[in-house]
């Protein structure tokens, strides 16, 4: 692990708004023909670029599992893990444009990794054609149980007596967790020991153990521990309260101008027939109607979507310039 302090001198950040409101549709691109009705001739892969076990592994099983009859083909998740999911999207953004290839991108993936690598062999705007956002997904700030707080305003009052002596856990630097940090330590004007983890997994493990004192969960990766009453809940990211969790305050009731949201959605290549394209984002908005996938998404912390492709490409537009701002102001950096 890696432990930090956060640069001053940051700014407040815009909520990306959801797709479908407020937003410029991109304009649609001249695509190679393909007939109507489009049927795939062969299994599809949809790449992930993290271990099998993982929540967007998960996530692109069950939507692979969705898209399976739909598309009168077996959809197979292959998990091609490394450099922050790179080496799935480089490996996505190089295959043929014929609808065989998705990827099950993230905002990590898609719209982070353009600001925080140097040099990708891709770009994730250019090279790739969005087809819909899957599922949102927000956090948790939680804390150990020895952590005398039972309101995010006790928290910060401890945050503020003794700026830094309270060690907040991340995934890593760059991580959907960092960033929720981050931000909420400039919007609430307090300050915590940044320790980086390689991975979620051991940074939740250490506040289990109480060896950090809090952190910004992903909903999906936290809930169990705090059902089990392992880690205490003080407050959710979302912009209103959960229904999965409804009990748990939002963070903007005491820090008004804080809101924080990653999502995962679904890609293919560029120049993908737009044919093909509008085939499999309609099964995939059609399977997040579904009142069984909603209820699975839900009971695993998401918020599922599943919008147009237009809707998605805006959306992505938007993350792109806000995940820019957020590496720059919070000194994320590959490690």
């Amino acid at each position: 692990m890696h432990r930090r302090r956060l640069l001053p001198g940051l700014a407040a950040l815009p909520w990306t708004t959801l797709p479908g409101v407020a937003t410029a549709i991109r304009p649609a691109q001249a695509q190679p023909a393909a007939g109507p009705g489009w049927v795939p001739d062969r299994p599809i892969r949809m790449l992930v670029g993290f271990a099998a076990g993982g929540s967007t592994d998960t996530t692109a099983r069950i939507v692979a599992q969705a898209l399976t009859p739909a598309l009168g083909q077996s959809v197979v998740v292959e998990n091609r893990s490394g450099a922050g999911g790179n080496v799935a999207s480089e490996a996505g953004a190089r295959a043929e444009p014929d609808g065989l290839t998705l990827v099950m991108g993230s905002m990590g993936t898609h719209a982070v990794n353009q600001s925080l690598y140097r040099s990708l062999p891709f770009d994730v705007a250019r090279d790739f054609t969005p087809i819909s956002l899957v599922a949102l997904s927000h956090c948790l700030l939680v804390v150990h149980p020895s952590v005398p707080a039972r309101s995010v305003a006790e928290l910060l009052a401890l945050a503020r007596a003794k700026p830094g002596s309270l060690n907040a856990g991340t995934g890593g630097s760059g991580s959907s967790q960092h960033f929720a940090l981050a931000l909420f330590e400039h919007e609430a004007k307090v300050r915590f020991t940044q320790v980086h983890y390689r991975g979620g997994a051991p940074a939740m493990a250490d506040l289990v153990s109480g060896r950090v004192e809090l952190v910004f969960a992903p909903v999906v990766e936290s809930i169990q521990q705090v059902r089990a009453g392992q880690i205490r809940p003080l407050g959710i990211t979302r912009q209103e309260r959960s229904p999965q969790l409804p009990d748990v305050p939002t963070i903007r009731e005491t820090v008004p101008s804080y809101g924080f949201q990653s999502w995962l959605g679904v890609f293919a290549p560029a120049n993908t027939p737009a044919p093909i394209v509008e085939r499999i984002s309609t099964a995939i908005q059609a399977a997040m109607r579904e009142p069984a996938m909603r209820s699975r998404m839900t009971e695993l912390g998401y918020e599922p979507v599943g919008s147009t492709a237009e809707e998605f490409a805006s959306f992505q537009q938007a993350e792109i310039r806000r995940t820019a701002e957020l590496v720059r102001i919070s000194g994320a950096a590959v490690e």
